[in-house]
């Protein structure tokens, strides 16, 4: 839970005088650690930095109680009542989402009273598919863009870290929360603060928020020798259309042989090994985050039939294309569950 004020102080002010800031934490079964842990040990050191308790939490659920997330983490939450008790800020984590998400009734009551709402990932993912493609700018997670952009049409779709929707603030989570809430509490720093909580986080950067997410391997360029991230990044621009070896090698600069040499030093893999790999991850996110039908899925990734597109996945994750979409619940009814006979 966040920190309490002390006596002395009023409950809106900081010891400075400076107004306080407080944040409700979504948290659904199966909400992300990663994420909430960034949100609360940022602000945390945040009150540190500033030597005062100007920020304040708490946890809230649409099912109170001991809510467990991803990993076992248990967090006990409050009610999350529609229409009462606003925060100034409310933080949906990401993690797993429901057809018909438990906080975006609130989420729409709270962007009424022009309070800022705040959706990480999966929440940001599940709230562009139940809106119907929002008229702003809209973000998520990268792994989930492409699967938005395979199974419908969002125009404002884009790949940066964080945008803002009249109020409703859709953002990719996972590594890049600590940077995002480091965003939002800027204004109640100074300059100096800004930058001793970046470091207290050994944050090397903190990225703006409109900057580009490093969405594929080959983005992260400190970690391969420069062929192999050129090679990767031809990979990644061509999973639906594959290159054949040899002109990917020579678009890369090296023969083949040389190639697969510093493959298997890398990845312990060869590099067509590798790209099937890549098109099969691709191929996996479409199976379970869309409704497209296996041949559009096939043809998406380069696999050119569904045989071969299950032989692929079946190969790579040992298990079909479609007890691997079955594992998870799509609901496709217009009413709730919970009218539906017992």
């Amino acid at each position: 839970m966040g920190g309490h004020p002390p006596p002395a102080t009023s409950p809106l002010e900081g010891a400075t005088g400076a107004p306080r800031r407080r944040f409700e934490l979504f948290v659904s079964k199966g909400f992300s650690e990663l994420e909430l842990a960034a949100i609360t040990h940022t602000l945390t050191e945040a009150n540190d930095v500033r030597v005062e308790e100007q920020f304040s939490w708490r946890f809230v659920s649409d099912v109170p109680g001991l809510v467990k997330g991803a990993a076992g983490m248990l967090v006990r939450a409050e009610p999350a009542i529609v229409d009462y008790g606003f925060s100034d800020v409310m933080v949906v984590v990401g993690g797993r989402q429901d057809a018909k998400p438990g906080w975006l009734p609130r989420a729409r009551a709270m962007q009424r009273q022009a309070r800022m709402v705040v959706l990480l990932s999966d929440a940001a993912t599940a709230y562009i598919k139940s809106t119907n493609a929002p008229a702003g700018r809209i973000t998520t997670h990268w792994r989930d863009i492409a699967a938005l952009n395979e199974s419908g049409y969002y125009p404002n779709l884009t790949t940066r870290f964080s945008e803002n929707n009249d109020g409703i603030v859709t953002a990719a989570g996972a590594g890049a929360t600590a940077e995002l809430i480091i965003g939002l509490i800027a204004p109640q720093l100074q300059s100096a603060q800004v930058a001793e909580l970046g470091n207290r986080l050994l944050l090397h950067t903190i990225r703006k928020s409109d900057a580009e997410q490093p969405k594929d391997i080959a983005d992260n360029e400190g970690l391969f020798d420069v062929h192999v991230t050129q090679a990767i990044r031809l990979m990644e621009e061509t999973l639906s259309d594959p290159m054949p070896m040899a002109e990917l090698t020579a678009q890369v600069g090296l023969s083949t042989r040389h190639l697969e040499r510093v493959f298997r030093k890398v990845f312990n893999d060869s590099p067509a090994r590798f790209y099937k790999k890549l098109r099969a991850k691709r191929a996996r996110t479409m199976i379970e985050e869309t409704l497209m039908p296996m041949v559009d899925i096939a043809v998406a990734t380069g696999f050119g039939s569904v045989n071969t597109l299950a032989k692929a996945v079946r190969d790579e994750y040992g298990v079909t294309p479609s007890k691997m979409r079955a594992r998870r619940k799509i609901s496709l009814l217009a009413f709730d569950e919970d009218s539906a006979p017992h």
